[in-house]
C-alpha cells in the first residue's frame, strides 16, 4: 500500500509542513513498542529523513504488566535537515497505557499532541501506577492536544474476520498505532508490510492479521475527525552527500566494522564472546556471516571469551572479545596476559550503568577508568572512542589498525546509547576502506655472535616497537609464551630486574609512540575564551548543544576526542589556548581527572549519570553560563 485510501468524507484534510519531529511510542514491554519504533525508523530512513533513535527499555524480561517499571519506549527525532540527537521533549506521545502515559509525561511539553489507547484506562490499571482520577477527564491533559483512541477495540474490530481470539487480536494494537502514524507523517508502507510477511513467514495466518491492523490504522487516520491535519517532512536532501544510504545501530555497525576490518587484513575473524546486555547484538550478527570467514564462540563465561579470543590471535586470526563493564572486570587477568604477549586483540566494551550489574540496559560512559587501569602491574592499553552509531564501523576499522600495526589489544568504548541508537550511514566503498594486511614472521630475524641465525619472538620493529608475529606451525618459529616475564628479544623467562624495567618501559613507549591525529577545534569565530570537550556518545548532545549557542550569537569551540590513549599530541596545547574548558561526561569526572593530572590544566566536569544521554538544551544552557561568565 503506498497511496493514501480515499476517505469517506470528500474533504480535503489539511498537510502541514515541518522541519523536524520527534515520535515517542510508549508501551507496556509487552505492547512491542522497540518493533513499531523501530519499523517507523526504517520507513522514516528509507524516505530519506535524517534521523537520530533513543530505544529504552527496562532491564527485566518481562516486568509486570501496567506497572511504571515495566514502561518501554521509542523515541525517533526526524528532519529535513542535518540531526544530531533523539531530541530532548517528544512533539508526539503515542501511550499506549496508563503507566506509559505517567512515565513519559514529565518530558512532553505543553502544546505537544498526546495519543492515548483508551481502552486501557480501567479503574485497575490507573490504580496500579496513582492515578486517583483518569487523567483523561481531570483536566490535567488541558494543555495538551489529546486523541483519545481505543486502540484495542479498533484492532479486534478490524481483524474479526481472522481466526483469533479477542486477545490474540489484541496483540496486533500496535501495528494499528504504527499505521495511524505512518499516515499523520505521510511514511512509506511498503516496507513494513514485506517486512511483517517475512517476520511470520512460517505464521502466514498472523502476518497477514499485523498487515491488516497497519492497514486500518492507516484508514482510521484518513477517516477520522478527530485527526484533521496530517504532516509532511521533507527528505534531507542537503544533508547527505550522495551515495547508498542505509539505517544502522551502532552494534550492527561494529559488527560491519569488524567483517570490514577482517577483510582488509586478510584475516580470519574470530569472535569469543559471552551475551551480555548491551552488547549481545554483536555476537548475534557476526554468528550470521559465516561466508565472510567468521567464527563466532558463545563461552561459558566472560574468561572463557578473552582467553578464547586470544588463543585465536596467538594462531593468526583478528582476535576479538565483547562485553560490558562487568565482564571488562572478568576478562582483565587475561587482558594483562595479552599485554605480555603483545598480541593484537580486539576488546569492545558497550558500556552500561554500574556498578555490579547497575543498569544492564542503560548507557553510561563510566568504564573509562577501568580500561586505562583495570589490571594488575603496569599495563597500558590503546583505548578508542567511537562518537555516533554509524561511527562505529570506522572506529572498529581504527581499533584494528592499531592491534595489528602496533601488536597490543586495543579496547573500544562504545555504550548502551550508540549500540541501541540509530542514525543514516553512507555505505562506504570497499576500494576506500584502508589496507590493514600485516606480514607474519616466516624465518630467522637474528644473528647471533657466532653466526647463527634463530628466530627472536620479541625483537622489535624500530619505528612501532611491535614485536613479530608468528603463526604456530612455522618451521623454526617455535617459541615460548606466558605471563611469567620475558626477556626482551628472546622471549625466555627473566627475573632480571632491569630487564624487567626495561620491558615494562617499552610496553608503555609502544602505546605513547601509536600515531594518531592531532586533535581538530571546530572554533568558526577564531575568538571563543570557552572550549566544550568531548568523548564518546556525547557528541551529538554536545554538537547540538554548540549549536544552539552560536545561533544565539555566542562564542564556543568544540573539540571531540577519539583517541583516549594515547591522547593526541596537540591537546595540552589546545587546552591550555581557552579560558575556560568544559567536559561533558556521563560519568563522574573521569576524563577530567585525566586531563587535569596529565595537563595541569583546571577541567571543569558537567556530569550525568541517569542511564540517560545528555539533553542539548540541558548542555546549551550550562555552556551559555560558561560564555557569560568568561566575558
Amino acid at each position: 500500500m503506498t497511496s493514501q485510501a480515499e476517505p469517506a468524507s470528500q474533504d480535503i484534510k489539511e498537510v502541514k509542513r515541518l522541519d523536524r519531529v520527534i515520535i515517542r511510542f510508549a508501551g507496556d514491554s509487552g505492547d512491542g513498542m522497540q518493533l513499531t519504533g523501530d519499523r517507523f525508523t526504517s520507513e522514516t530512513a528509507s524516505f530519506g529523513n535524517d534521523l537520530s533513535t533513543l530505544p529504552n527499555f527496562p532491564a527485566e524480561i518481562r516486568a509486570p504488566a501496567g506497572t511504571l517499571p515495566g514502561v518501554s519506549s521509542f523515541q525517533v527525532h526526524f528532519a529535513d535537515h542535518d540531526i544530531l540527537t533523539p531530541g530532548d521533549a517528544p512533539n508526539v506521545l503515542v501511550a499506549m497505557n496508563p503507566a506509559a502515559l505517567k512515565a513519559n509525561m514529565p518530558d512532553v511539553p505543553r502544546g505537544a499532541e498526546i495519543i492515548v489507547n483508551t481502552d486501557e484506562f480501567t479503574k485497575r490499571a490507573m490504580a496500579k501506577v496513582g492515578y486517583a482520577e483518569s487523567p483523561l477527564t481531570d483536566g490535567s491533559l488541558d494543555g495538551y492536544r489529546v486523541h483519545q483512541v481505543p486502540l484495542t477495540t479498533l484492532t479486534v474490530e478490524a481483524l474479526k474476520g481472522y481466526d483469533l481470539s479477542r486477545k490474540e487480536a489484541g496483540r496486533s494494537k500496535n501495528m494499528f498505532a504504527l499505521g495511524l502514524l505512518s499516515w499523520m507523517y505521510n511514511r512509506p508502507t511498503d516496507g513494513t508490510e514485506s517486512f511483517l510477511r517475512t517476520k511470520f513467514a512460517k505464521k502466514p495466518a498472523i502476518a497477514e492479521a499485523n498487515i491488516a491492523a497497519f492497514r486500518a490504522g492507516w484508514n482510521f487516520g484518513e477517516t477520522t475527525e478527530d485527526f484533521a491535519v496530517s504532516y509532511e517532512v521533507a527528505p534531507a536532501g542537503k544533508a547527505f552527500p550522495a551515495g547508498t544510504y542505509r539505517n544502522i545501530s551502532g552494534n550492527l555497525a561494529l559488527s560491519y566494522g569488524l567483517i570490514a576490518a577482517s577483510q582488509q587484513a586478510d584475516l580470519p575473524l574470530f569472535l569469543g564472546s559471552y551475551p551480555i546486555t548491551p552488547a549481545s547484538d554483536i555476537l548475534h550478527e557476526l554468528a550470521r556471516h559465516k561466508n565472510f570467514g567468521v567464527r563466532t564462540f558463545q563461552a561459558e563465561d566472560e574468561i572463557a571469551g578473552i582467553g578464547a579470543a586470544l588463543g585465536a590471535a596467538f594462531g593468526g586470526s583478528l582476535g576479538v572479545t565483547t562485553t560490558s563493564g562487568p565482564g571488562v572486570a572478568l576478562k582483565s587477568e587475561a587482558l594483562g596476559l595479552a599485554v605480555s604477549l603483545e598480541l593484537p586483540l580486539l576488546v569492545i566494551d558497550v558500556q552500561r550503568g554500574g556498578p555490579s550489574t547497575g543498569l544492564p540496559t542503560k548507557t553510561e560512559q563510566a568504564d573509562l577508568l577501568q580500561a586505562m587501569y583495570g589490571r594488575n602491574g603496569e599495563a597500558p592499553v590503546p583505548i578508542v572512542a567511537p562518537a555516533t552509531p554509524a561511527d562505529c564501523f570506522t572506529a572498529a576499522l581504527d581499533a584494528t589498525r592499531i592491534a595489528l600495526t602496533y601488536r597490543t589489544p586495543v579496547f573500544l568504548l562504545s555504550d548502551g546509547y550508540l549500540a541501541n541508537g540509530s542514525e543514516p550511514w553512507r555505505v562506504p566503498e570497499t576500494e576506500t576502506l584502508p589496507d590493514l594486511r600485516v606480514q607474519f614472521a616466516t624465518g630467522p630475524n637474528h644473528t647471533l655472535d657466532d653466526g647463527t641465525e634463530v628466530f627472536w619472538p620479541f625483537k622489535r620493529d624500530p619505528r612501532t616497537l611491535a614485536r613479530p608475529w608468528a603463526v604456530p606451525g612455522t618451521p623454526g618459529l617455535e617459541h615460548r609464551i606466558g605471563g611469567i616475564e620475558k626477556q626482551d628479544g628472546t622471549g625466555n623467562i627473566s627475573y632480571d630486574p632491569a630487564n624487567h624495567d626495561h620491558m615494562v618501559r617499552t610496553r608503555q613507549a609502544k602505546v605513547d609512540g601509536i600515531e594518531v591525529p592531532d586533535a581538530e577545534v571546530d572554533d568558526p569565530s577564531g575568538s571563543a575564551r570557552v572550549l566544550v570537550l568531548g568523548w564518546g556518545s556525547t557528541f551529538g548532545p554536545i554538537t547540538a548543544a554548540v549549536r544552539r549557542i552560536r545561533r544565539a550569537g555566542g562564542s564556543v569551540a568544540q573539540t571531540h576526542l577519539r583517541y583516549l590513549n594515547p591522547l593526541p599530541a596537540n591537546l595540552g596545547e589546545v587546552l591550555k589556548r581557552y579560558d575556560k574548558v568544559i567536559l561533558p561526561e556521563m560519568n563522574l569526572g573521569q576524563l577530567a581527572t585525566l586531563l587535569r593530572a596529565r595537563y595541569l590544566v583546571d577541567v571543569q566536569s558537567l556530569t550525568q549519570v541517569t542511564g540517560l544521554p545528555f539533553k542539548a538544551e540541558q548542555l546549551a544552557s550550562a555552556l551559555k553560563e560558561a560564555v557569560d561568565d568568561a566575558h
